[in-house]
């Protein structure tokens, strides 16, 4: 055996969480839970996925970007349309029209830095989705901005988390 091959890959040391957020305070926990469940009602999982995913990249939530990779292939999902999505915008072929406009429109309100949303970008969306549609994308979005920052705050630790069975 040749040096490389005897030797083991040491990786960096995992950071511990800074608290448990439900363990603190479990009545906002439980409301966070519901906020999540009344968002994803009736929205397209794999468009669920993918608001969640690419947010989750934007805010560098390394915790979210583990789940909602695992959720998304665990539901049928592509390796190449997850791995595309960080570059969507030059990987369009790999999303619908619909999911692009989600997508541009995730973005938007991700990143606020301009203090608001374009007007095209929320065209954009509103000609791929009806009123109600709409709605469910923007509280989609809202609601997992909410929760990168408490898994980026708290530090939750990705690498652990096993999606559910179907």
């Amino acid at each position: 055996m040749t040096t490389a091959e005897t030797e083991q890959t040491v990786y960096a040391h995992e950071h511990a969480p800074r608290m448990s957020l439900p363990e603190r305070l479990p009545e906002f926990y439980r409301a966070m839970v519901r906020l999540e469940t009344a968002a994803a009602k009736d929205v397209d999982p794999t468009l669920y996925h993918l608001i969640k995913l690419r947010a989750s990249q934007i805010n560098r939530c390394a915790f979210c970007v583990d789940m909602h990779s695992k959720d998304a292939l665990a539901e049928g999902e592509s390796i190449e349309r997850i791995v595309q999505l960080a570059a969507w915008e030059e990987s369009r072929h790999f999303y619908t029209e619909r999911e692009l406009a989600a997508l541009a429109l995730t973005e938007a309100v991700t990143v606020l830095t301009d203090g608001f949303v374009p007007d095209e970008v929320y065209a954009r969306a509103a000609a791929h989705f009806d009123e109600t549609e709409l709605a469910r994308v923007v509280a989609a979005i809202v609601t997992i901005n909410a929760w990168n920052r408490i898994g980026v705050t708290t530090r939750m630790t990705p690498g652990h988390y096993t999606p559910k069975p179907a």
